[in-house]
């Protein structure tokens, strides 16, 4: 942990943190694996294992100064800056692309999934036999994971704050996509799109001085809903952080192998060429949620045809995703080369 960080390594962070945010709003892809490959996995998850008891006991004691630098508040503000920008920046220009170009988005962040087993495995070392089970089954979970049935969408808050804890998982666990399991149970859209353009909708009609009484009774149990799943997802961060922390000091070769079959199981999810598998009734139709979307009940996964100029462009953002992943691993080096310099 270094608190006297240089202004470029500050900023450095922040990208670092609007590439995590990113990553954890596409359904199938994990934050952590962006912190895995970016070289700030570690200490992300050491520092977040140091909000306890002793960290608040200090700010009792001695000040928010002290409790600041004990949970290397530095690191920590500049990366969820990072995450809070791209949910209202980067996260938007996704939805965009998910909608209009959704098959080049599969492909770059499978070239990224793909770029990123080859990283961190190359550095594992000797692998054992037990390690290799670990490996075998972190896949069979990851892919099992892939193939379940999303459910139904539920916005009671109790439920809503379940959400929160389980989709911080991306975060802490590389290769488990917090966004996917919340399609999973149903809240993806309620809680990634609708209660976060209700917040953005609340900031700009506050700043143009529009927010009228009405508006704002309408976008409150928006609001509400994103507060609750807030604190889930600060209540899950903190608590799988003091989990996995333990888990790495004592078993960090065995960790490493799980991690690296997640995010090889997690394949499944982001292949590229796939179609949507609608929830249908008895007679065929078409079933919708209660806001009028249309249900999806899975993806039917397909091999890509070879006389489609798409399928080449597909080919093509599958390199550019692993290209990135290379680019963040040799700027990860150099800026550990000037640091140490």
């Amino acid at each position: 942990m270094n608190p006297q960080r240089k202004l470029s390594d500050k900023i450095w962070l922040v990208i670092k943190g609007i590439a995590m945010g990113a990553a954890n709003k596409v359904p199938g892809v994990s934050g952590g694996v962006i912190a895995f490959v970016a070289g700030f996995y570690e200490e992300f998850i050491y520092s977040l294992q140091r909000v306890n008891a002793r960290s608040f006991a200090l700010l009792r004691q001695q000040g928010f100064r002290a409790f600041y630098k004990n949970i290397n508040g530095g690191f920590l503000s500049l990366l969820i800056t990072g995450m809070v920008i791209s949910y209202f920046s980067v996260s938007q220009l996704l939805d965009y692309a998910l909608v209009h170009y959704e098959l080049y988005v599969w492909s770059g962040f499978f070239g990224m999934i793909v770029g990123s087993i080859y990283y961190i495995a190359k550095d594992f070392g000797h692998w054992r036999s037990s390690h290799r089970l670990y490996l075998f089954i972190g896949a069979l979970v990851g892919l099992g994971i892939s193939f379940l049935e999303p459910a139904r969408e539920n916005d009671q808050l109790w439920f809503v704050f379940f959400c929160g804890i389980i989709s911080v998982s991306g975060m802490t666990l590389p290769g488990l996509s917090g966004s996917f399991i919340l399609m999973l149970l149903g809240n993806y859209v309620l809680l990634l799109v609708d209660s976060v353009n209700a917040l953005f909708k609340l900031l700009t009609l506050l700043l143009q001085g529009d927010l009228t009484q009405t508006i704002a009774w309408e976008l409150w149990p928006m609001i509400k809903i994103l507060i609750v799943f807030s604190l889930g997802s600060l209540v899950g961060l903190v608590s799988f952080s003091h989990l996995l922390a333990a888990v790495l000091k004592s078993y960090r070769k065995q960790t490493y192998a799980v991690i690296i079959g997640f995010i090889a199981g997690s394949l499944g999810v982001v292949w590229p060429w796939k179609t949507k598998i609608y929830a249908t009734n008895s007679v065929g139709t078409i079933l919708k949620d209660a806001k009028g979307r249309e249900i999806i009940k899975d993806f039917d996964r397909y091999l890509p045809q070879w006389d489609s100029a798409q399928t080449y462009w597909a080919i093509g953002f599958i390199g550019l995703g692993i290209a990135i992943v290379v680019a963040l691993e040799l700027l990860n080096k150099q800026k550990k080369v000037q640091n140490n310099g």
